[in-house]
């Protein structure tokens, strides 16, 4: 594509609709080959893709531009959590609202299935500004790798709360 699409040029569907060859190359173009050794991926271990909060985003042609999955996760095994991500956008489209709309989609999906709380490793000034993530419900938790405390972020419906401490891994 020679230039970035208006929003209007693209649209959002359940991931499912995209071959799953065509999101691991996203996902490579995006974070590089090593991607799987990041944090992120030991947390979700084990895990399959929460298939009602993962989207995909596709251009006019069809073709795939963004994608958006979501993992079951705990903390301490057994406190359940969705972890967010990768949220991943094809670099030469990032900064179009690709990525913001498939988290509104995601967001307005987990409040209508009244989901457990939002969990994801990212910039805290984008994601607490547009989505309401916070870092002060995950500042004595432990993951199973690195990460730099003020961006692992969690978003919780109104009314719950979750531990002070643990581990945020897979599921039990």
């Amino acid at each position: 594509m020679d230039h970035a699409p208006a929003l209007a040029d693209f649209t959002i569907a359940p991931l499912r609709s995209a071959a799953a060859s065509d999101v691991d190359a996203l996902l490579d173009r995006v974070f590089g080959p090593d991607r799987r050794r990041r944090t992120a991926y030991r947390i979700r271990d084990g895990m399959t893709a929460i298939v009602d909060l993962s989207f995909a985003a596709f251009d006019r042609g069809g073709t795939l531009i963004g994608s958006l999955q979501c993992w079951p996760a705990a903390l301490d095994g057994d406190v359940p959590v969705i972890l967010v991500g990768p949220v991943a956008v094809e670099p030469a489209l990032q900064r179009e609202g690709i990525g913001r709309k498939m988290m509104e989609r995601m967001i307005a999906a987990a409040d209508y299935l009244q989901s457990e709380p939002l969990v994801l490793i990212g910039d805290p000034e984008y994601y607490g500004r547009f989505f309401g993530f916070e870092a002060h419900w995950t500042r004595e938790w432990t993951v199973p790798g690195p990460v730099e405390r003020r961006r692992l972020l969690a978003r919780v419906p109104a009314g719950m709360t979750l531990p002070a401490d643990g581990h945020l891994g897979p599921r039990r």
